[in-house]
């Protein structure tokens, strides 16, 4: 039995977010006629993710509609569900920011402070415009600082909400994955908000499962981080990663490691410091990782 909504993804010029999330919709059947309003302020992105939307739905021959705009308040208008993914200016605001404060003295920008002053004022302004233009819409926040914005637009706006946080379940995937359990078997605690949530609990078939990790750390983990670098080096199993499982007692997941910025600011020392910790591209956030991710979403 379907169950027709209109779905409003503001930010929707992602290509690497949309067509995933298009790929969801398409493969939820109970979705089928469905209506998703993409909303972006780049023309060219936007008719872009369109027409790739377009093109996959005709493949799978899924009833859903797509409609685009570049008015925010006309994509919201009559929203059951909006999905916001939106980064105020783009990357290259956030590269303006942290070339400035690179010139200054400051590596690598003053993370995660640069460009979260703009995302706070477009968050607000969303939720507020939820709030006049389809007050019973859920709106599902994915775009970062999620934990912030959700902290923020709650308390300004009381819209429905409810912020995304997937990395501890790729984390998890990864530690079973390099010990070789049976995911299914695998039942696990992580308390936390997003981009820091830590692993206290860690089972295998009911029993403590922190053994065969410490097992790995001591005879595997230094063959593992030898290995040549993928994307943009270690992150789950990374030697930072370790160091703080060591150091605190719980298992940072996904990518809290090098998230936690201000508050390990001892793993982030100049490019040399980070490619210690996270291996020969420095880590996603390096000068070489940040730079291949923005080569690959060009």
């Amino acid at each position: 039995m379907s169950s027709a909504v209109r779905i409003a993804v503001i930010g929707a010029g992602s290509a690497q977010f949309s067509v995933g999330l298009v790929r969801d919709l398409c493969l939820t059947e109970s979705l089928a006629g469905s209506s998703i309003a993409f909303m972006d302020t780049d023309i060219d992105r936007l008719a872009m993710i369109h027409a790739l939307a377009a093109r996959y739905v005709t493949e799978l021959g899924t009833e859903l509609r797509f409609e685009q705009f570049t008015d925010r308040v006309e994509a919201l208008d009559g929203a059951d569900v909006v999905v916001n993914t939106a980064l105020a200016g783009g990357h290259q605001r956030e590269e303006d920011e942290r070339a400035l404060l690179d010139r200054l003295g400051y590596y690598r920008g003053l993370h995660p402070a640069e460009g979260f002053y703009h995302q706070h004022h477009l968050m607000r302004a969303i939720a507020q415009d939820i709030a006049r233009v389809c007050p019973d819409a859920w709106l599902i926040q994915s775009s970062n600082p999620v934990f912030d914005g959700c902290t923020l637009m709650t308390r300004e706006t009381g819209v429905k909400m409810v912020g995304l946080c997937h990395g501890p379940f790729g984390g998890i995937r990864e530690i079973t994955t390099i010990l070789g359990l049976d995911p299914d078997r695998v039942s696990f605690e992580a308390p936390g908000v997003n981009h820091c949530v830590w692993m206290t609990g860690f089972r295998y078939e009911g029993r403590d499962a922190f053994p065969p990790i410490d097992r790995w750390i001591e005879e595997e983990s230094a063959a593992y981080w030898k290995r040549a670098d993928t994307h943009y080096g270690h992150t789950q199993l990374s030697p930072a990663a370790i160091h703080m499982y060591r150091f605190y007692g719980a298992m940072p997941l996904g990518d809290t490691s090098r998230a936690i910025w201000p508050e390990s600011w001892w793993y982030h020392q100049g490019l040399a410091g980070k490619q210690r910790w996270w291996g020969e591209t420095g880590g996603f956030d390096s000068e070489i990782g940040w730079g291949q991710y923005l080569k690959r979403v060009e």
